[in-house]
């Protein structure tokens, strides 16, 4: 049906627009991860899904590279995996009448976290992009499973992180300003 005819095309979409920014002069692309993990896949009931999912963007992504690389032998691109924030907070309570409740703990978004950067490790991803943080909780939970598993690996991952300024005061949606932010991390 049309079901699958979107489901072989989509690959080759996200190729072309990988191939789309390398030639534009990228030399770095990221994954289209950024919602990839566990917590954030259960809503669609693919939680079951979660390394499968990255391992085939870290795959699209690298063979993007590798064909502008073989085209142009001095050119070196890399890819990078997106860790998105989650659709969860550990700063803010979902609840406005039980300001204590929390959804989930550092653990269990610390294991999330794992699992996800594991599984682009493991595929292949050149560095870690935990991205777009509104909770610097959030990010410090995926920062500890990353330092997890380069302790486990013995080796170090290049890491880039990005903070989401959500207004005009120039602070993160937890409250905090770049320079609390910068200190926390």
């Amino acid at each position: 049906g049309n079901n699958d005819l979107l489901v072989l095309t989509k690959p080759d979409l996200i190729y072309k627009i990988h191939l789309d920014y390398l030639n534009a002069g990228a030399d770095v692309i990221e994954t289209n991860t950024f919602s990839a993990n566990r917590i954030s896949q259960n809503d669609y009931n693919l939680s079951e899904v979660v390394t499968e999912l990255n391992t085939a963007a870290v795959h699209i992504a690298k063979k993007a590279c590798q064909e502008i690389m073989d085209r142009d032998k001095n050119r070196k691109c890399y890819v990078a995996g997106s860790i998105g924030p989650t659709n969860v907070t550990l700063s803010i309570s979902p609840d406005v009448n039980n300001p204590a409740f929390r959804s989930h703990t550092f653990d269990q978004l610390k294991d999330v976290y794992y699992e996800q950067a594991l599984a682009l490790i493991n595929a292949g991803a050149d560095l870690l992009l935990p991205e777009t943080t509104f909770d610097t909780l959030n990010l410090k939970a995926c920062i500890y499973a990353i330092k997890q598993i380069e302790e486990e690996h013995g080796i170090k991952y290049p890491v880039i992180l990005s903070v989401t300024i959500t207004d005009l005061s120039g602070r993160t949606l937890s409250g905090q300003t770049i320079e609390a932010f910068w200190y926390s991390v």
